[in-house]
């Protein structure tokens, strides 16, 4: 590997970390910048303008966050409820929050009408569907893709529910409910 490929990959790590700490409201050029130790310049130079810095850091996380998954054991198939219920219970670890905190600012600014973030969340999206469906045992590959959408339904709900402080209704979902349900 190249000296300007290894300062590009090491600032890239650099980078990706300042996002999930900071979040996508701290990623213009200066603090992705000072961040990696470097100059905006040289982030143009390595990466062309914001948009493919941009696509590279989100890349690099949805990576790490691919790696994540599978050191948690989501690597083999399984019927969709016990893939529910897998999925659920590894995303629930704290190590995951910064993650799932960056998905929902996507998520957020995509709603709002963001293009950049539209594009950069259907593409995760469709990483996502193509995962879930690789952890799936179903009949044929027309039910894993309806319970690959299943599952991503039910764990996007969870993350979801999570953010906005309804863990309780996420407890009765899962059937763990403690008693801690509230009243509408």
């Amino acid at each position: 590997m190249k000296k300007t490929e290894m300062q590009r990959e090491a600032s890239l790590e650099k980078m990706a970390d300042h996002v999930l700490t900071a979040g996508l409201n701290a990623a213009s050029l200066r603090p992705l910048a000072k961040a990696a130790g470097t100059s905006d310049r040289m982030l143009v130079y390595y990466f062309g303008d914001k948009a493919g810095l941009m696509t590279a850091i989100l890349q690099r996380i949805a990576a790490r966050t691919t790696a994540m998954m599978l050191a948690g054991g989501a690597n083999a198939p399984l019927p969709l409820d016990a893939c529910i219920t897998r999925t659920i219970s590894i995303l629930g670890q704290a190590a995951f929050t910064p993650y799932l905190q960056l998905f929902l600012q996507i998520a957020s600014l995509s709603a709002q009408g963001d293009p950049f973030y539209r594009q950069v969340g259907e593409q995760m999206g469709r990483v996502y569907f193509e995962w879930a469906k690789a952890q799936l045992v179903s009949e044929n590959e027309s039910a894993r893709a309806r319970e690959a959408a299943i599952l991503m339904q039910r764990v996007e709900g969870m993350v979801f529910l999570r953010a906005i402080g309804l863990d309780d209704v996420n407890d009765l979902a899962a059937g763990t409910d403690k008693g801690n349900a509230h009243p509408a």
